[in-house]
């Protein structure tokens, strides 16, 4: 690092030299004067000690000024760094003091302005984080009332007309089942299948209210643990493939876990199906998501069977860029095909 030079030092040297550029000048005169006028009565000895008288008187004055002038500026320039510091503190509030209106007094207003400037930044800042929280708040008090009444519309459509169908059916079997056994076995045997349609269905709800996040896990983590679940609590025999894709974007990650736990939701819920395959890979810098299941299928060209699950996926999906494409057929199952690109975290 460079030593810095004193602005005291810069003006001595200044003055000094100015000194005896000035007392040389006077000699060379009386040396010009003594060649063209012998007769004068001055001599070269007192020239010479005029000309050292000269410089001294001339570099004292030097001096003396140099040191003046420079405490004055020195002094204003300690003022502004010293306001700079500050600044650069966070303490916006200061001002510094202006004495002259010269060039010093002129960098010392425009420090002033910046620092007005840089307050009310700072104000507005304050102000943009505290909307900011407010509409955090806002937005997700709207969607935990928009996840409520959805939950709500689903329990109400289809669990709890299954319940209640289970409770007339059972009441109904109780009445015959000593009048025509064989009559209430048959109703018996619908009974188990509602029941299981309807605890399919809580689980499908139970699937919706996991958290978007990962909660630092992978996504490979994440959708393993999610399999894994669903092996222990449905009857579902998953084939799976799942390799870990190191460094991918957070949002990404949650929209291609959130649309994995929507095509099993929807496989729960709507498939009948005892199979699952499901493939996770990276290849030549694009996502590749599989998921097929052995159900019952659908026209995919009939409109009442475009699910919102269904077209929650594709959303999802194009949001991060990808491309969606789903196949289904009538008692032939439904295959997912997804293909993303891999943005990185760094990216």
């Amino acid at each position: 690092m460079k030593q810095m030079t004193s602005i005291r030092i810069w003006f001595m040297q200044t003055f000094l030299m100015m000194s005896f550029i000035s007392s040389l000048i006077l000699f060379i005169g009386l040396q010009i004067y003594l060649y063209l006028e012998p007769d004068s009565g001055l001599t070269t000895t007192l020239t010479f000690w005029l000309w050292l008288y000269c410089f001294i008187v001339l570099a004292v004055a030097g001096i003396y000024f140099s040191l003046r002038g420079s405490s004055l500026i020195k002094g204003r320039l300690s003022d502004i760094l010293l306001f700079i510091t500050t600044l650069r503190r966070g303490k916006f509030t200061e001002r510094i003091t202006t004495y002259e209106k010269d060039e010093i007094g002129l960098i010392s207003e425009e420090l002033n302005q910046l620092a007005e400037y840089l307050q009310e930044q700072v104000y507005s800042l304050q102000r943009l984080a505290e909307e900011k929280t407010e509409l955090s708040k806002t937005a997700m008090a709207a969607a935990t009332m928009e996840e409520r009444q959805r939950l709500a519309r689903d329990l109400h459509d289809v669990v709890s007309q299954q319940l209640f169908a289970l409770s007339m059916m059972s009441s109904a079997s109780l009445r015959l089942f000593d009048q025509d056994p064989e009559k209430a076995r048959k109703q018996l045997e619908q009974i188990s299948e509602i029941a299981g349609k309807a605890q399919g269905e809580m689980r499908a709800l139970l699937l919706h209210l996991r958290p978007v996040q990962l909660s630092g896990e992978s996504l490979c983590e994440g959708i393993v643990k999610l399999i894994q679940e669903l092996k222990h609590k449905t009857s579902l025999t998953f084939e799976a493939s799942v390799d870990e894709i190191e460094n991918l974007s957070n949002a990404a990650e949650e929209h291609i876990f959130r649309i994995v736990q929507e095509a099993l939701s929807n496989i729960l819920r709507h498939a009948d199906a005892t199979k699952v395959k499901l493939l996770l890979a990276e290849e030549s810098g694009y996502i590749q998501l599989y998921i097929g299941d052995n159900g019952k299928g659908f026209d995919i060209h009939e409109e009442r069977m475009a699910s919102y699950g269904l077209k929650t996926m594709r959303e999802r999906c194009e949001q991060i860029g990808g491309t969606y494409n789903i196949r289904s057929k009538t008692q032939e199952g439904t295959y997912i095909d997804i293909r993303i690109p891999a943005m990185r975290r760094e990216e």
